[in-house]
């Protein structure tokens, strides 16, 4: 019997509202490709990690076969995957949503005192959050918490109680993890000749030198003074708060060169640089900054 109901008529209930849904077999988990996309053979559907040709009808590809086609979710493809399924699974990236999945007491407890609250949708073991808004899916970012966003599936468990609220900074800043903590030896690959942010760099900026660098020293003299630890987060904030200040510039505002040195005072204070860069990266594409 079926954990859902009539999971069919759940699916496409979904995706009558925009919610590219798939079927989930036993296990609640995707069902196997079929022979033609064995072992990948196929490249893939597009929008998975490594794009390919892969036009296959049925449900194959996990998360990459989720659909908002009637069409398709009704077609004879699909519907021994739907005789067999046992729930309804969906692509929260697809929907423009991040799902925080919260898996014990403790991880609920924590959401609680710390994240904004939003629609929750009781779990098995514990709650899903949901959120306005996509980003990159990353699991255990602390215990007992995973990020089902862009490139993941969630399970559908119901409509949830509360009002959605949008994805807050709090959450993106988890997909940042520390990889280390600082050398006590020093860091040899923080290099002093990195360029630095002038008019040059932004004559499109509506702001004047003088307040960009002021709040990018600030920020700057944020990151050092981590030298202990949560520079890397620190790196996110500052880059989020800094590109936020020029959403309504015409642009070009130089907002790379400002990344590098937001990545050059990390790395100085010990963040290894691939996560520094990843960082900043995160918190400037949270901003919706506008290219250099």
């Amino acid at each position: 019997m079926s954990e859902t109901p009539y999971p069919l008529h759940t699916a496409l209930s979904l995706a009558a509202s925009g919610v590219p849904v798939l079927p989930l077999r036993r296990g609640k988990v995707p069902f196997g490709n079929c022979t033609a996309c064995a072992d990948n053979v196929c490249g893939g559907r597009p929008n998975m990690k490594s794009p390919g040709p892969c036009r296959c009808a049925a449900p194959c590809h996990g998360w990459a076969a989720a659909t908002t086609d009637p069409a398709v979710i009704v077609s004879p493809a699909w519907a021994a995957a739907w005789r067999q399924s046992v729930c309804v699974g969906y692509h929260p990236g697809g929907a423009g949503l991040t799902v925080v999945d919260l898996d014990s007491a403790e991880a609920i407890a924590w959401a609680r005192g710390v994240l904004p609250a939003t629609r929750t949708v009781p779990t098995t073991r514990g709650e899903h959050w949901i959120y306005q808004g996509a980003m990159t899916s990353h699991n255990a970012v602390r215990p007992g918490v995973d990020i089902k966003s862009h490139m993941s599936y969630a399970r559908w468990l119901g409509p949830g109680t509360g009002r959605m609220t949008a994805l807050p900074d709090a959450v993106r800043a988890l997909a940042v993890k520390e990889d280390t903590t600082p050398s006590p030896a020093g860091v040899a690959s923080c290099r002093p000749g990195r360029a630095t942010w002038d008019r040059t760099v932004a004559t499109g900026c509506r702001h004047t030198e003088r307040y960009v660098r002021t709040g990018l020293e600030r920020g700057l003299a944020l990151v050092r003074a981590r030298t202990e630890s949560g520079a890397g987060s620190q790196a996110f904030g500052v880059a989020r708060f800094l590109a936020a200040q020029h959403t309504a510039c015409p642009g070009p505002c130089g907002l790379a060169v400002i990344g590098e040195e937001i990545v050059t005072a990390a790395v100085s204070v010990g963040v290894p640089e691939p996560y520094a860069r990843r960082a900043v990266a995160n918190g400037l594409e949270a901003a919706g900054e506008r290219a250099a």
